[in-house]
């Protein structure tokens, strides 16, 4: 069974262990979906704010707040940096970072509940952490259908508060 580790690091909105449950229960379907690894681990980091932004400074060279950043142990392309060290476990992915400032921001926008924009920005992370890009209109639309698929077992939908 997949290890999914939930980490709030924010104090501006209340997460519940029902929503901790929630999200940790998308993404091990999501990863049975996908078939990825049985022991497969992936780390969320509920921040603010602040600290998104600050990521997406320093990863990204873009000085504004995000919803979500994903950090896979391991990519591959000519503009990734080799990491040396100990070689890594195959099951370890990598590191989903969720806004919940944004995310709760983005509820509202999108007129769903909150739960469904944090589990959609969840799935979102760990398709990225799979391999989906969203670059070209074809990846795009594969990866958007995935996410609605994934969510939609869930009973997550867009526009239902």
């Amino acid at each position: 069974m997949p290890e999914i580790i939930i980490s709030n690091q924010q104090d501006k909105i209340d997460i519940t262990t029902d929503i901790e449950r929630l999200l940790a229960g998308i993404l091990e379907f999501a990863l049975a979906k996908e078939q990825a690894a049985q022991d497969a681990e992936v780390s969320v980091v509920l921040v603010d704010d602040t600290c998104i932004k600050e990521l997406n400074r320093q990863y990204r060279a873009k000085d504004t707040p995000t919803d979500v950043l994903s950090f896979a142990m391991r990519e591959s392309g000519p503009e990734e940096e080799t990491i040396e060290g100990e070689p890594l476990a195959e099951q370890l992915l990598g590191d989903i970072v969720i806004s919940v400032e944004r995310a709760r921001d983005q509820a509202k926008e999108y007129g769903h509940s909150f739960e469904r924009e944090l589990g959609y920005l969840a799935v979102h992370g760990i398709l990225h952490l799979l391999g989906y890009d969203h670059e070209k209109e074809d990846d795009k639309k594969i990866m958007r259908r995935k996410e609605e698929e994934i969510l939609k077992a869930f009973d997550l939908t867009r526009g239902e508060i």
